[in-house]
């Protein structure tokens, strides 16, 4: 059992490249005896972040402190904090008992610490075998042996369950959530939501490098109302029940169904009693966390058409936003008929008016036409070969017509 300490802050932290601010003032504080999902779209700053926290890149303000200090300032880091940014790494000829003997013997730690490592992470029976043949679960696995060697009291891991199998992922998942209930610090980026959704015990979600919600996974599912669905045997008497009940988010759906928003499974089986209405059927959905994602982070990178409706309008499910037309035109009107893409190879031109290509000038092939006899040639054709005659009088193009003077 760790002593608690551990704790992760960042606070005010912002990083340029240049005249691009990946990461713009991120504050959040990740506690002990927790794990904690930092979520965002791709290019949100997730990896940036980390990599600053890690001391690998230096921001351009603020900090991200490990028990208080800097990475750098850590007085043997690999026994405080254990990370896996990248699967990558090894080297392709050493064995894996090997390579976590190298970081043993940089650590300080005896070799035996290796097999343990390997046979915690399922790899015992691979500790022969050189890492260059590894699939990517099995270089996952080794990476977080790596990360393990030191005993740390933090973990930091971005996409751990990339490349395992179900079975892999489910032990990841027990293990992360042990991991943080001996009182030490767990912090982890990734793009599964679902699987997330059931490791996690808080969560940062950032967009734009800006932070869209910190805090416990559960209040934030309570933040947000669910909508109750609903198989009334008479619709419009239950909305005019619910409606005089002060009940107003209702929407009719089809087959005789009624989406309810803003009231519980029990106001609603109440208001159908005193109406007297039957209920055949009641189902409540609750936002899982990839419904909070979307609507945190506003659609960030979504293709025109994909953001989905705002929360508690009690729209149906597959309503969807118009699709934004692109740059420069109206939208459902097609660009002008000069208009050319841009890219095309120097010296094209438009064709002539009335030009066709020569395949639908063809028509159906003159009387007694037919391929050569046997297999056609492969490679280079011999020299003097060529298709009939009046073949290849039909498929002249027409600048070489007008070069030999329509005498061809």
């Amino acid at each position: 059992m760790h002593d608690g300490s551990g704790r992760i802050v960042v606070q005010n932290l912002t990083k340029n490249f240049g005249q691009v601010a990946a990461v713009q003032n991120l504050s959040f504080q990740v506690e002990p005896g927790s794990v904690t999902g930092f979520l965002g779209p791709n290019g949100a700053g997730k990896t940036t972040t980390l990599r600053m926290l890690l001391g690998l890149v230096t921001p351009t303000a603020g900090h991200a402190t490990i028990n208080g200090q800097l990475f750098h300032q850590l007085e043997n880091p690999a026994r405080v904090v254990g990370a896996v940014l990248e699967a990558q790494g090894f080297h392709p000829s050493r064995t894996a008992r090997d390579h976590l003997r190298v970081y043993c013997a940089a650590m300080g730690m005896p070799d035996q610490r290796a097999d343990e490592m390997l046979n915690l992470v399922g790899l015992g029976s691979a500790a022969t075998r050189s890492a260059g043949g590894f699939s990517l679960g099995m270089k996952q696995r080794l990476a977080l042996a790596t990360a393990l060697l030191g005993d740390p009291q933090v973990l930091v891991l971005d996409e751990p369950a990339n490349g395992l199998d179900p079975e892999g992922i489910a032990w990841l998942r027990t293990f992360l959530k042990a991991f943080a209930a001996s009182g030490r610090t767990v912090l982890i980026s990734s793009h599964l939501l679902a699987e997330v959704e059931q490791t996690i015990d808080q969560v940062v979600i950032i967009s734009h490098g800006q932070t869209m919600y910190y805090g416990q996974l559960d209040e934030l599912r309570r933040s947000q109302q669910s909508r109750v669905i609903v198989q009334p045997a008479d619709p419009n008497k239950l909305v005019a029940a619910l409606q005089e009940a002060q009940i107003t988010n209702v929407t009719p759906m089809p087959e005789g169904r009624v989406a309810v928003v803003g009231a519980t499974v029990q106001q609603i089986g109440d208001v159908a009693a005193r109406a007297g209405v039957a209920l055949y059927g009641v189902q409540e959905e609750k936002a899982d966390l990839e419904q909070l994602f979307f609507r945190l982070t506003s659609g960030q990178y979504a293709a025109p058409g994909t953001q989905l409706p705002p929360p508690g309008q009690g729209q149906p499910q597959q309503g969807y936003a118009q699709p934004v037309g692109q740059q420069g035109y109206p939208p459902n009107q097609a660009p002008p008929q000069q208009f050319q893409q841009q890219g095309q190879q120097s010296g094209y031109h438009q064709p002539p008016p009335g030009y066709q290509p020569g395949y639908q000038q063809q028509g159906t092939p003159p009387g007694g036409w037919g391929p050569p006899p046997g297999q056609p040639p492969t490679g280079t054709p011999p020299g003097g070969w060529g298709p009939p005659p009046q073949q290849q009088q039909q498929y002249q193009a027409p600048q070489q017509d007008q070069q030999h003077g329509g005498n061809a």
